[in-house]
């Protein structure tokens, strides 16, 4: 993939259509795939998968999500610590 094929970190968040969309990580290999988030829905992409998970019109309008949606989601619960092994 050329760096003009790359992806445009201006697009649309495929969750939730945000705009503000950071790029987080580039492929060990220049130019092979970028990792991008969306600043408010926080969803995690990287610009070589497929376009059900990187473009907005493709997306599946189940998973696609709301401001509204965002502001009234459930708090994730921490993951708990590890077991120990008992001794």
């Amino acid at each position: 993939m050329s760096e003009t094929e790359m992806s445009d970190t201006n697009a649309l968040c495929p969750r939730c259509a945000h705009e503000a969309i950071e790029h987080i990580f580039d492929s060990p290999v220049p130019g092979v795939w970028e990792v991008l988030q969306c600043g408010r829905c926080l969803y995690l992409w990287r610009t070589s998968e497929p376009a059900r998970r990187t473009r907005r019109d493709a997306y599946p309008a189940e998973f696609m999500m709301t401001p509204e949606d965002i502001g009234t989601a459930p708090e994730v619960p921490a993951v708990p610590p590890l077991r120990t092994s008992a001794a």
